[in-house]
């Protein structure tokens, strides 16, 4: 786990691996960002100059590597591009400082110490750093074991210009640190591969975790599930041995006033059942649990931070597989709410293992629910790898969540819940069908999760199918496999429900 401290050293001073400053371009000219004076001054005023030598242009994702000169202690200064350079008295965003840092965590892999002298005005561009290193130093290396020539991630994140002895500083720094190590687990989780995270696996994950940071864990196994009724999460955990679970994760804070139920979709790993994937889209399928792992990590997050809002995860955990006990298109499965739903296709489970999962978070008359799925391919044709979709039965609450997540540097997009959509699920022998009209399936698939959310309650659905899994090379701090997409987001959510904003 990489380490974190704030340093009052100087650049020049500092002992560390290497030093990472910041460039940008202004107009036609490459500029040296605020925080590296130093390190400029050691190059006698020519860091800009170098660097164009070396071909570096300043533009974001951009990381140039060079020898440092005599008059610095840290052997190798790392220079990473910030984009344009902003506007007299203004800063850059703290999107930029995240992706930046966690530029230069990655290409630091297997260093002890990095010193971070990136620009920082304020507590939190102080954070937007820390949570960007952190994040971009993450590796997964649990199956590595012999791999004893695999380089370790960054050990040590030192930021220079923070200031340690200010309240505002600290606990910004503090909260980055809590934050990014659950977005950590929750990449873990999903990282994990399925033969060893089964839903028991999961539940028992939750369990530990809950032990530690003093949560109330309850967990439904497959016996208790069929005495309670649990049809959807029964139905799509039928065809495998490894059975289901419900897992109930807790926070809650004596002065709290309200409660924000969280909901995650946890596919441990989804075949598509006797609707079977195609080679070619099942080979990723262990991250069908992102939902889950988000609302997992957010929990604990809540939990280290201390917020005055009462959170409550429930993580549907099932795995989907083929088999002669499986649900098969055309079954018909009596849900936890006492309605029934007709599978066309079994490959559409989450809505199904969800949506007893929201009937059960609404008997607790929270004050509201937002669930968390990798649901839909139709979110990806719509938003691409990188955006998650966000519908609910309130305006105001999407755009809420909306703005959160844009705050944040989680990309994401407002979605509409057409009502003419709703008759696509009309089935002719239950009360609705598992599947409606193919064009516009994501706002399909948030139609049908409505249906099971109490009255009253005000609901929010994010779809994170694209960005909850990262097949591409790594950028800025998202890594190759899972990402943790939406835990910043929740996280936030929870922050400003604490706050009375929601």
């Amino acid at each position: 786990m990489t380490a974190l401290t704030l340093s009052t050293a100087g650049a020049a001073t500092l002992r560390a691996d290497a030093l990472v400053v910041g460039v940008a371009k202004s107009g036609k000219a490459l500029v040296v960002a605020p925080g590296a004076e130093a390190v400029d001054k050691a190059f006698d005023g020519r860091l800009a100059a170098v660097l164009e030598t070396l071909g570096a242009s300043g533009a974001e994702g951009e990381a140039t590597k060079l020898p440092a000169p005599a008059g610095l202690k840290a052997p190798v200064v790392i220079a990473v591009g910030l984009g344009s350079a902003p506007e007299d008295g203004e800063s850059f965003g703290a999107e930029t400082l995240r992706r930046a840092a966690g530029t230069a965590a990655r290409i630091l892999t297997g260093a002890k110490k990095a010193a971070f002298a990136l620009p920082i005005a304020t507590a939190d561009d102080a954070a937007a750093i820390a949570e960007g290193a952190l994040l971009g130093a993450y590796a997964f290396t649990a199956y590595q074991e012999n791999g004893k020539d695999a380089k370790k991630p960054l050990a040590e994140v030192a930021l220079l210009g923070a200031k340690p002895r200010d309240k505002a500083h600290k606990a910004a720094a503090e909260r980055a640190q809590a934050v990014a190590e659950e977005i950590n687990r929750a990449r873990d989780l999903i990282n994990m591969p399925p033969n060893d995270l089964t839903p028991a696996a999961f539940a028992a994950a939750a369990q530990a975790a809950g032990k530690e940071h003093g949560l109330k864990v309850q967990i439904l196994d497959e016996k208790a599930l069929a005495k309670g009724g649990y049809g959807g999460i029964l139905g799509v955990g039928n065809g495998s041995e490894n059975p289901p679970r419900l897992v109930r994760i807790a926070y809650t804070h004596a002065r709290a006033e309200k409660t924000l139920a969280l909901v995650g979709k946890g596919i441990t790993y989804d075949s598509g059942g006797i609707s079977l994937k195609p080679a070619g889209h099942n080979e990723t399928m262990k991250c069908d649990m992102s939902g889950a792992a988000a609302v997992f990590s957010a929990v604990v997050a809540a939990a280290r931070l201390g917020l005055e809002v009462n959170v409550t995860g429930w993580l549907a955990l099932a795995e989907n597989m083929p088999s002669g006990s499986a649900t098969r298109p055309g079954d018909v499965l009596r849900m936890y709410s006492g309605k029934t739903v007709e599978v066309l296709n079994t490959d559409a489970e989450g809505r199904l293992v969800l949506a007893d999962a929201l009937t059960r978070a609404s008997e607790e008359h929270p004050d509201a629910i937002v669930d968390v799925a990798t649901l839909t391919g139709a979110m990806v044709l719509a938003l691409g790898n990188r955006t998650f979709g966000i519908m609910a039965n309130d305006d105001d609450y999407r755009s809420a969540i909306h703005e959160i997540a844009e705050e944040v540097g989680e990309q994401s997009w407002p979605m509409p819940l057409p009502a003419d959509l709703r008759k696509g699920m009309d089935s002719p022998t239950a009360d609705i069908a598992n599947m409606g009209e193919r064009m516009g399936g994501g706002l399909v698939a948030g139609l049908f999760l409505q249906e099971f959310v109490g009255e009253g309650i005000t609901w929010a659905h994010l779809d994170i199918a694209g960005p909850a899994f990262h097949e591409g090379a790594p950028y800025g701090y998202t890594p190759k496999g899972g990402t943790g997409s939406s835990v910043r987001t929740l996280v936030k959510l929870a922050e400003r429900t604490a706050a009375g904003e929601l």
